[in-house]
């Protein structure tokens, strides 16, 4: 089975009486990973809960991770010079795209949050997962010029990643040998997903469960657990306004906020930090 959909209604705030939509991104080859236990473990906490869940399995999916005109059903617009983004938003405007784009673009729209679930690999995704990406936020649908950041097309949407590490968390410190995970996750976070719109809810980490005791694994889904119970209520992370910067003026931080900020300890952001210590926000929400 491709793809797991389980439904029934969620009633996750009182402001709210619409039942909840779930997409988990999943990408591990083995059902018996920390990563497969982990996005079970979201499945079932859930739908307890009353969501609709939907999985899409992209190694079992034997999803595309490379973005090629074959893409696009039908003649490409300038087949002397494809470019893929120009390409993928006619061909979404004309319903011209695959169909396991497509598919997957319905269950984006659907979804109130969607859980990335991947190892980490060479401080990033696994390469289908970034194809599914590449591939399923395409311009037009995802972002436009006009439409993007905190003005982004998904700022209804919550998003979170969940993801193990190979490294201890000592080494992704500010002071340790892979650097800070902060500016680690920053493309990902504002240049993926907060580029597009989304909240984006602090990271779920799981610490190199490779390399710690059973129990300290056990600990750690059972942390999740407890997390995902309120997870879309959580605030989201913290990020630059994008009407805080000069369109005019090749998009630069406006000097009054600037001029705000002079003072502060830290910068605004992981990438926009004036020169100042990096801001720990990425990370968790209300810092």
């Amino acid at each position: 089975m491709l793809t797991s959909v389980i439904t029934s209604s969620c009633y996750w705030s009182a402001d709210s009486d619409m039942a909840k939509n779930v997409l988990i991104v999943y990408a591990h080859q083995s059902s018996g990973s920390f990563n497969a236990a982990a996005k079970d473990a979201a499945v079932e906490v859930l739908t307890a809960q009353g969501c609709t869940v939907q999985v899409s399995d992209l190694y079992a999916m034997k999803f595309k991770a490379s973005a090629t005109p074959e893409d696009i059903n039908g003649e490409v617009k300038n087949p002397e010079h494809f470019r893929y983004a120009e390409e993928t938003k006619l061909a979404w405007e004309e319903g011209k795209l695959s169909a396991d784009i497509v598919e997957e673009q319905r269950k984006l729209t659907q979804a109130d949050l969607v859980i990335f679930q991947f190892p980490m690999y060479w401080f990033s995704l696994p390469a289908i997962l970034k194809g599914w990406m590449d591939r399923v936020l395409t311009l037009g649908y995802a972002y436009t010029d006009e439409r993007r950041y905190s003005q982004g097309l998904f700022k209804d949407k919550k998003v979170v990643l969940s993801f193990t590490t190979g490294s201890l968390e000592s080494m992704f410190s500010a002071d340790g040998i892979n650097g800070d995970m902060n500016v680690t996750l920053w493309p990902l976070q504002n240049g993926i997903l907060h580029y597009c719109g989304f909240q984006v809810l602090a990271p779920q980490i799981f610490w190199a469960p490779s390399r710690v005791p059973k129990e300290a694994c056990a600990a750690m889904l059972e942390a999740w657990r407890a997390r995902l119970q309120g997870l879309l209520e959580e605030a989201p992370l913290a990020f630059t306004p994008m009407d805080s910067f000069d369109g005019d003026k090749g998009f630069q931080l406006k000097p009054e906020v600037q001029e705000k900020h002079a003072n502060q300890e830290f910068g605004l952001t992981v990438g926009t930090h004036l020169g100042k210590r990096v801001p720990p926000s990425q990370m968790r929400a209300g810092v």
